[in-house]
């Protein structure tokens, strides 16, 4: 006898039932719910984020989904961070059939799988402080525009030895260097885990290799659209945790958990098509770099400063970008010059797909729906207003003295979190990019991060300080 039989009725011929007495069910739908049946999942987990980045999760049985998919599945948002006031506090997630699949870390049976989840007010109207919806509001503006967005990042963090103590140095699980290829390996059989559980989640995965620091990885997404990009980032988080997990490990997406060793970023390549035409591209131009392509960097160039707090949201962020090396401190561009804020590519000079911008500076903790919304809408802003691209840099701008920046028109970015909160709060793309209220509320919650770490007396100081004053 089948186990289905003693469960009792057939989840999906249940559902698709009720769905027409109450409504058709679209084929996306229809599709998550046969699956569910045929893969034994009993545990379904609504994933949405708060305006921080911090990725939050209800699970539901099989049964609620007709309701979650009709209705939403009600919560409430004024326990979210950013979400909503307590007098407002009722909000709706609704799953997104498209994200729906089945966690490999739990491949048990009963199984468990996710969908992300879009936030919308009891009236059915979007949820100004969901995330997803700010970065779908940036890709409609884009659209609009006649363009699609798609982002490739290269995703970079650590492993330390557990137990990771708060407070504490931690301990790489190796003394490896950039590419260092180290056979038997813990980072080697990471990776490898890593990857093989984020393509069973439809997740592809371009490169993987040791990055420069001891213990640090570097795992490259495929291009996608914006949207694709961000879910797939948020997944990322959770599948290189679950994995270092398994293995006993610790790992940490903190920008810079090293003062002697280089931090972590997340430099995002990044184009916009015209249907199948990259609108990057152009044969006859210099560099094969089309107008639109130059507008682009020209409104990456100008905004940078104004988007940075959230690119770079936390007080460690500025410590990676105070490194030198990779990370970039100035605002400019160049070709094949990874000491630029904003770099073209060479890999692919002649194929016009492959004509893309990477951002540098954007560190892999940051929030991706909100960092990518900012990004596009600084870009797009270039292309509405033709802004005019300086020329680029091709010296090592690190190498370069204070006064020879200055000559070539090459601006700082924000030295420290407070610099950048007070820059992006005279910023009207960003209030307008964001909205109100996450414009709002980011701005207070960073405000008191940088209060607090202000009071705190650094190990530094007490090193240098307590023996001699």
């Amino acid at each position: 006898m089948r186990e289905q039989s003693r469960r009792g009725p057939d989840i999906v011929t249940l559902l698709l039932h009720r769905g027409r007495q109450t409504g058709p069910v679209d084929k996306q739908t229809e599709f998550v719910l046969r699956a569910i049946e045929e893969r034994d999942v009993r545990f379904v987990r609504m994933w949405f984020t708060d305006v921080l980045g911090f990725l939050k999760s209800v699970a539901i049985a099989p049964a609620e989904l007709e309701g979650a998919f009709a209705e939403g599945m009600g919560f409430d948002g004024s326990a979210i961070e950013g979400f909503a006031r307590v007098y407002e506090s009722d909000m709706l997630a609704h799953p997104d059939p498209a994200t729906f699949q089945v966690l490999p870390w739990r491949d048990i049976s009963p199984a468990t799988a996710r969908m992300f989840c879009d936030i919308t007010m009891p009236d059915g109207s979007p949820s100004y402080a969901d995330p997803r919806y700010v970065l779908k509001r940036a890709l409609k503006k884009a659209a609009d525009l006649g363009f699609t967005f798609y982002t490739h990042p290269e995703v970079e963090f650590f492993l330390f030895k557990d137990p990771v103590v708060p407070g504490e140095p931690p301990t790489p699980v190796d003394q490896s260097g950039y590419f260092d290829h180290t056979p038997q390996s813990l980072g080697t059989d990471f990776r490898r885990r890593a990857i093989t559980m984020l393509e069973q989640m439809g997740i592809s995965v371009e490169y993987s290799h040791h990055e420069g620091a001891p213990g640090q990885q570097e795992i490259d997404l495929r291009y996608a659209d914006a949207l694709s990009t961000a879910d797939n980032l948020m997944t990322f988080r959770v599948v290189v945790k679950e994995v270092a997990l398994s293995q006993g490990i610790h790992a940490s997406f903190m920008p810079k958990p090293f003062t002697e060793h280089p931090g972590s970023g997340m430099h995002t390549h990044m184009s916009l098509f015209e249907g199948d035409t990259n609108a990057f591209y152009d044969a006859s131009a210099e560099h094969h770099l089309s107008k639109i392509g130059r507008y682009f960097i020209a409104g990456l160039l100008r905004h940078a400063a104004e988007i940075t707090a959230v690119t770079n949201q936390w007080t460690n962020s500025y410590k990676r970008l105070a490194g030198g090396g990779e990370a970039p401190s100035y605002i400019c561009w160049g070709r094949n010059n990874r000491s630029a804020l904003v770099r073209v590519p060479m890999y692919k000079p002649n194929k016009g797909s492959s004509a893309r911008v990477e951002l540098r500076s954007i560190d892999s903790a940051a929030n991706p729906y909100l960092a990518f919304a900012l990004i596009l809408a600084t870009g797009l802003a270039g292309i509405e207003g033709e802004y005019e691209l300086p020329e680029g840099a091709e010296d090592d701008v690190w190498s370069l003295t204070e006064r020879e920046r200055q000559a070539l028109g090459i601006s700082p970015l924000p030295r420290n979190l407070d610099e950048a909160i007070r820059t992006m709060e005279r910023s009207e793309l960003v209030a307008e990019t964001l909205g109100e209220h996450v414009f709002d509320f980011f701005l207070r919650n960073k405000r008191a991060e940088f209060e607090e770490y202000r009071r705190q007396v650094t190990p530094m100081e007490l090193t240098r300080l307590l023996p001699v004053l």
